[in-house]
């Protein structure tokens, strides 16, 4: 029997590696071995970002998405937490009793979805703002060289004072 809590726990602590979909579908799951990449990928940006600092376009790039699979396990988690206990046996313990204890929500489920909520916030507000903050950078800096060759307008001309 597929346990809600533990599968809670799971999504949140480990979600970004596909436990949770490992533990509930079995080492089958396609998705669950697909999940780890963009948690992957963030953390090749991470280190990136160590050796050659953070103006390098391929970390500011690959760095969210540790952000966004986390976040995204954190929802995960939330609903797998707020799931009705017979929706949950329906879905993940079929054939046995829609009653049964594996669906149940107790205190330890409520922690996870505390918890959920309050990591998978933080990670994402984290990782869309620093994508916005190197995007808005990178714009800003690529700004002065678009200027230099830039034509100049009669409008621009006539506002020049004469010599």
């Amino acid at each position: 029997m597929k346990n809600k809590t533990l599968a809670t726990w799971l999504a949140l602590a480990g979600g970004p590696l596909g436990l949770h979909r490992f533990y509930l579908r079995g080492w089958g799951d396609w998705l669950g071995w697909l999940l780890p990449l963009p948690s992957l990928l963030g953390l090749y940006g991470i280190l990136r970002a160590q050796q050659f600092g953070l103006d390098d376009r391929w970390s500011w790039l690959l760095i969210p998405l540790l952000g966004f699979s986390a976040a995204g396990c954190a929802l995960t988690a939330i609903v797998y937490g707020l799931m009705l206990p017979a929706r949950w046996n329906n879905t993940f313990n079929p054939g046995q009793d829609t009653d049964a204890d594996a669906g149940a929500t107790g205190w330890l489920t409520v922690a996870g979805v505390v918890m959920s909520l309050l990591l998978g916030t933080i990670v994402l507000t984290s990782a869309l703002a620093f994508s916005f903050q190197r995007y808005f950078e990178y714009r800003v800096e690529g700004a002065p060289k678009a200027m230099q060759g830039a034509p100049v307008t009669a409008a621009a001309s006539a506002k020049r004072p004469q010599a």
